[in-house]
């Protein structure tokens, strides 16, 4: 009956969300406890819920039973389908109560709500650091088990981070996406823009803390630290 009444009496103790059942509770744990129960026969991914390990299967039967009616792309879960037709509509149903920044899923609505909140729900328990996100400690956990999965296919060199991995491909691509607005030179990566930028505005924001020059660069910051240890 508690369906009906909206109450919620099972609360939990890291986030405080609330459940009506306690099996909706022991379910939410898990995101927490980083527990994955369910484990896939092919491939060895794990899964929270047994529905999620269902919908995986899905990806190695190549099963692809819904249609969209406009591109006629093809997907293997109803709900990516839904979620699909948002880019045809250009919907974005779910909006932000705080700075009514609007959203197509209403996951990534709860994701962009922990910006707006102290709380740091995902706890990494190697070191206890907390983060905002299921994704952000996914990413820490690689600085303790050293993992690098993903790989360059040309060069073969290991990242721990797909974003990274994509900024190293313009190495090979020779891409220039980022425009520098003063002198329209290009670079691959948009750190290197931002440093070059510095040219410009002539911001030196790395000191040297013996005699208070000042660079634009850490690595030079660095190279003339040695210029006090040899007068040391």
């Amino acid at each position: 009956m508690l369906t009906h009444t909206n109450e919620k009496p099972y609360r939990c103790d890291v986030c405080e969300k609330t459940f009506s059942r306690s099996g909706d509770l022991k379910r939410h744990m898990l995101i927490h406890t980083t527990e994955k129960p369910y484990i896939c026969d092919v491939c060895e991914r794990r899964f929270v819920r047994s529905g999620h390990l269902e919908r995986h299967m899905l990806t190695h039967k190549n099963e692809k039973p819904h249609r969209c009616d406009v591109c006629e792309k093809r997907f293997a879960h109803c709900g990516v389908l839904k979620i699909h037709m948002l880019t045809h509509t250009k919907e974005k149903p779910h909006r932000c109560d705080v700075c009514e920044k609007q959203f197509t899923q209403s996951g990534v609505l709860k994701t962009h709500l922990l910006t707006h909140s102290d709380k740091k729900p995902h706890r990494c328990d190697v070191c206890e650091k907390r983060f905002k996100r299921g994704g952000e400690l996914k990413t820490h956990k690689l600085i303790h088990t050293k993992e690098k999965p993903y790989q360059c296919n040309v060069c073969e060199k290991r990242f721990g981070r797909s974003g990274v991995l994509k900024t190293h491909m313009l190495i090979h691509t020779k891409e220039t996406p980022h425009r520098c607005d003063v002198c329209n030179k290009r670079f691959s990566q948009n750190g290197s823009l931002k440093r070059h930028m510095m040219i410009h505005t002539n911001e030196r924001p790395h000191r040297c803390n013996v005699c208070g020059k000042r660079f634009n660069r850490g690595e030079i910051l660095k190279k003339h630290m040695l210029t006090h240890r040899k007068l040391t």
